[in-house]
């Protein structure tokens, strides 16, 4: 007896990988180096300062965070990259939903399976596009061959069926989760450099305190206002990637979802009308 097929029946494209890749290859450096001229000509510039002189007080927001020193233009790439990569992330997904909206689709593609009309089925995906629409598209593909199959029995169809789905799912999903992990990492290392930064600042203030006979206050405020400005910009940063990151996961298990409850409705059709056949 024949055995199921196991290979897809939509070849899913691979292009998508190798471009994210080499985005994301060209995404970190760049947002390090405008990060570092942001810093250096932006924040640091002499209007920001009292006489237009760096070495004294800062006289607005931007000078006070241009105090922070070297360690702030760091967790300033990391804000951009969580931006730029939120935003790449949000262009794929949206890509992958489709045009419509994917609960409606998922109705639509259900109430067709259900009247029996796989050609309407098709149709909705045809509309649709997207991930989510190929995936269901070549499970409703995989059914029409089933239909056809003359070696296999009802259940080994509805495993071919099934597998299809699940085959065409786990290559169209990563594409979705790529460059989340550096969102991820983000995470965490926006936190530590912050702390970082707070070390060094309090460092700094000590050693300016061990240094002197008498405190000497402008040097003391200098240091803790730079080891403050770390602290604050690393959990800004921080919060900002945990927040995109929760956002961008729920989207990416809305999408499997909606592909399981389609991919659930066909297979389950195809047993119920060819049950006693």
């Amino acid at each position: 007896m024949a055995n199921a097929p196991t290979k897809p029946t939509t070849p899913v494209k691979k292009e998508s990988s190798s471009a994210s890749g080499a985005f994301a290859t060209l995404t970190i450096p760049i947002c390090i180096a405008v990060a570092i001229c942001i810093f250096i000509f932006i924040l640091g510039h002499p209007s920001h300062y009292k006489g237009g002189d760096p070495e004294n007080e800062p006289v607005d927001l931007f000078g006070t965070v241009h105090k922070g020193g070297i360690i702030v233009p760091i967790i300033m790439s990391y804000l951009l990259m969580v931006i730029v990569f939120s935003l790449e992330r949000f262009v794929v997904i949206g890509k992958a939903s489709g045009t419509g909206n994917v609960d409606t689709f998922v109705r639509k593609v259900q109430s067709a399976l259900n009247a029996g009309n796989i050609d309407a089925a098709n149709a909705e995906c045809d509309k649709q596009k997207g991930s989510v629409a190929n995936v269901i598209k070549s499970g409703l593909k995989k059914y029409r061959e089933m239909e056809i199959e003359p070696n296999l029995d009802v259940d080994q169809k509805t495993l071919a069926i099934q597998k299809d789905i699940e085959e065409a799912t786990a290559l169209e999903m990563p594409m979705l989760e790529q460059n989340l992990t550096i969102i991820a990492t983000l995470v965490s290392i926006g936190t530590l450099t912050g702390l970082l930064g707070t070390v060094i600042g309090m460092i700094k203030a000590f050693g300016a305190l061990a240094t002197s006979g008498a405190p000497n206050q402008a040097a003391l405020s200098s240091s803790i206002s730079e080891a403050l400005i770390n602290t604050a910009l690393g959990i800004g940063t921080s919060a900002v990637s945990i927040v995109m990151y929760n956002v961008f996961t729920s989207k990416i298990d809305k999408l499997t979802y909606a592909i399981d409850e389609t991919g659930f409705s066909i297979v389950q059709t195809f047993a119920a009308s060819h049950k006693n056949r």
